[in-house]
């Protein structure tokens, strides 16, 4: 057996290797073409990745950040409204409510799952809340009963974020048609990644999709005449060729990360670790896509294991270092350190290790070993 030097977070040449000549074959054919923008590429990406989604519509945009802002500026969302989204996730969320001059008002999260806690929305909602954004973190769906129960009592639009859960479901129903409308990230490292940057927003309402495709193109239709102030947001039809060659592969890739995931589980058992970290939570009715396996390690010991992990070549990151209310240029909304203190606490204990649908089970394992030979051997230090 070949001793394992490394592992990386996330290792995108297996797809690649396996990929490959469709990729480069997609690629001639969009050049010969001369539709490198739009075209019958982007168009059939659309429709499929929707169908994907069980949703009517699918509006390829540049990015994932984009499709965040092509959804909300579809509501009207601008100054003097009003966005509820949690402060534990990717600055992109709050980054689209701020750029429309909107405002983002945190409510803190579920301390297993990591989503918006349905019982700390409420209390946040004024008469300027226009929409809730929901973020469907890591591949698990947010508790979507609770929270379009307490969207339609107020009157208020959901987008959800699901940059990083492309199949996820939510008692059966896939993310994509739990609220508004849903927004996509393709970037590389993304369960279903482009080879660059790439988006995507579905939903099921014809008029918001008429929309979307207005927005993303100047505001303009028909040509030379715009109705509304958009930008350039297309999504190129390269990008949309190479995700239509993947998209046939995701369940089965969803599938590998799943399985990865139930092999970190019972490694982590095996070894004992439970004294020292916790595992992903699992909530029931739900399908867990694990674009990340993220841990939580308490006691401040953190840091120490994402630096023992880096120092063996095991890639490992952590999935966020600082809340969304404590970011620099967040500090006028007038937060300050204790306003959320179960995002504030994962931000101190959350670390991700390596996960792709290609990691090997001895990859694995020897992930884990080196955690378990640090973590046992810091616990007997500190006795």
């Amino acid at each position: 057996m070949t001793a394992i030097s490394g592992v990386p977070l996330c290792d995108l040449s297996h797809q690649f290797r396996e990929l490959g000549e469709q990729f480069l074959s997609a690629a001639q054919r969009v050049l010969q073409s001369g539709q490198v923008i739009g075209g019958p590429e982007l168009t059939g990406f659309e429709q499929e990745a929707a169908r994907y989604c069980n949703a009517k519509h699918g509006i390829g945009c540049s990015s994932g950040s984009d499709a965040l802002l092509l959804a909300l500026a579809a509501l009207d969302i601008g100054p003097g409204d009003e966005v509820i989204l949690p402060p534990f996730t990717f600055f992109a969320t709050v980054g689209a409510v701020s750029r429309l001059g909107a405002t983002p008002v945190f409510a803190d999260i579920e301390p297993d799952s990591f989503n918006l806690d349905p019982a700390r929305i409420e209390e946040k909602i004024t008469v300027h809340t226009r929409a809730i954004l929901v973020v469907h973190l890591f591949g698990q769906c947010a508790e979507m009963n609770a929270i379009r129960a307490i969207a339609r009592k107020h009157q208020i639009r959901i987008v959800e974020d699901s940059a990083q859960a492309i199949g996820a479901e939510y008692h059966s129903v896939r993310t994509g048609t739990l609220g508004d409308m849903a927004c996509f990230s393709f970037y590389p490292s993304k369960n279903l990644g482009a080879y660059g940057d790439a988006g995507l927003v579905v939903t099921d309402d014809a008029d918001l999709a008429a929309k979307l495709v207005c927005l993303r193109n100047h505001g303009m239709e028909p040509r030379y005449h715009h109705k509304i102030m958009g930008w350039n947001a297309r999504l190129d039809a390269i990008q949309a060729a190479f995700l239509r060659v993947k998209l046939p592969h995701l369940d089965t890739w969803t599938a590998a990360r799943q399985q990865a995931a139930q092999n970190y589980d019972r490694l982590i058992q095996e070894q004992g670790l439970d004294r020292f970290l916790t595992r992903p939570t699992l909530r029931p009715n739900r399908r867990h896509v694990f674009n990340q396996y993220v841990i939580r390690i308490a006691d401040g010991r953190r840091d120490a294991l994402l630096n023992h992990l880096k120092a063996n070549k095991i890639g490992c990151e952590i999935y966020y270092p600082i809340p969304l209310h404590l970011q620099e240029c967040l500090l006028s909304l007038g937060h300050q350190a204790g306003d959320f203190p179960v995002s504030e606490a994962a931000c101190d204990e959350v670390l991700a290790v390596p996960m792709f649908p290609e990691i090997t089970l001895e990859q694995q394992r020897h992930v884990v070993q080196s955690m378990a030979g640090f973590l046992q051997s810091a616990s007997r230090e500190a006795a």
